[in-house]
């Protein structure tokens, strides 16, 4: 293998959450605290509503349990009635979706810093299954240093990473006949995370929540979109979550062939030998081929994997795209890049039994891009909690 060659792994994690009563402490800012806990809440449900706020919008009650440590009784009865009391949130039912509480006040908003935010709008039920699913990512991973909001981020890879604004990802959004349009950044509000790597360029991680109808044309689109940023890091991390790992195998090969790949020196160059060799072994002509073309042909096979070389193989063969259209496809950039993909199991925020007292996390990793390997999870062995007053979204 060359060196520089770019590998992706995929690791598929399930993980248990922490025990009960003892959740890993968030770093969230004392004024922000002091600012909900001026409104009557106390130290817990104050940093529970920060998340909230920042991060969905929308809160089921597990999430609030699993957070506190708490069981249903008068405390949690004191936090609904302080919610409603005060028009702080609203409870909103949906059909096999069950009782949603949706942290909607422009004064609640304002005190945090974070009256512009969409979250406090009302959506439609898939948009609140996604934002629930942000929420239990989050609860799960606390102490991730997390780019909360959209004026954090561009300041992130602008100032700090120097990418020009434009590289963003970012859609534009036209008011009144005479208003200038306006542009906004990150607009998926997906979770993004920095190490932390004191002694190097801090390493970002982004990720994509597979939502209830796994559409993956979406999944492509969100990849599009954020390429021009990828192109400008030397290293990050992307991680694909869903609530289930049918799809898993799916995602890392789209992910493969809109990222990964393209980001690889010359891989327009490998892409054309390959389907040389490829060509070829099709027409038999099995005296032309040297034994470190079968093996190239090998390796090629696995890493150039999925509906796109596929098609884009059977136009290359019938002479709709030439070399000159791959290699511009598939150019190098002249930068080395350290790409890193992995699927995760996002599991739903609940209490756990006592005995469990300490974190688990399963995982295999499966392979670098070139093997073959097929994608299996770990079983999902967390225990939900369950009320019958609420389903889970």
């Amino acid at each position: 293998m060359r060196v520089g060659q770019l590998y992706t792994e995929l690791v598929l994690q399930v993980s248990l959450l922490t025990k009960v009563g003892h959740p890993r402490a968030m770093t969230i800012s004392s004024s922000h605290l002091d600012a909900l806990k001026a409104f009557g809440y106390t130290e817990p449900e104050a940093r529970f509503l920060y998340l909230v706020a920042t991060h969905s919008g929308y809160f089921v009650a597990r999430q609030f349990l699993g957070f506190t440590g708490s069981h249903w009784g008068k405390r949690t009865t004191t936090f609904w009635a302080k919610l409603h009391a005060q028009k702080h949130a609203r409870t909103e039912c949906f059909p096999k979706s069950g009782v949603i509480y949706h942290l909607f006040s422009r004064r609640l908003y304002r005190q945090i810093g974070r009256e512009n935010l969409r979250n406090r709008r009302e959506h439609e039920i898939e948009f609140i299954r996604r934002r629930t699913a942000m929420l239990d990512f989050v609860l799960a991973n606390p102490e991730r240093s997390y780019l909360e909001t959209e004026p954090e981020k561009v300041r992130f890879f602008c100032e700090q990473l120097k990418v020009p604004s434009h590289f963003l990802p970012a859609r534009t959004y036209h008011g009144q006949r005479e208003s200038q349009p306006t542009i906004r950044y990150f607009v998926d509000k997906f979770p993004m995370f920095v190490g932390a790597e004191p002694l190097s360029s801090p390493v970002v991680t982004f990720t994509f929540i597979q939502g209830s109808e796994a559409n993956m044309t979406e999944f492509v689109h969100h990849l599009e979109a954020y390429l021009p940023l990828f192109r400008q890091l030397s290293e990050f991390h992307f991680l694909y979550l869903g609530r289930a790992d049918s799809h898993f195998q799916v995602a890392k090969e789209l992910f493969d062939s809109l990222v990964a790949i393209p980001l690889q020196s010359d891989a327009g160059g490998d892409i054309v030998c390959y389907f040389e060799i490829r060509k070829a072994w099709d027409l038999k002509q099995y005296s032309s081929l040297s034994e470190a073309d079968l093996i190239f042909r090998n390796h090629a096979k696995a890493r150039f994997v999925g509906d796109r070389f596929e098609h884009l193989y059977r136009g290359w063969k019938a002479g709709r795209v030439t070399e000159g259209n791959i290699r511009q496809e598939f150019g190098a950039d002249g930068r080395h890049h350290s790409v890193h993909f992995a699927a995760q199991i996002l599991l739903r925020t609940s209490l756990v039994d006592a005995e469990s007292t300490d974190r688990t996390v399963q995982s295999a990793e499966i392979m670098p891009t070139t093997s073959s390997s097929q994608v299996s999870a770990p079983p999902d062995t967390a225990k939900s909690f369950t009320q019958a007053r609420i389903e889970r979204p």
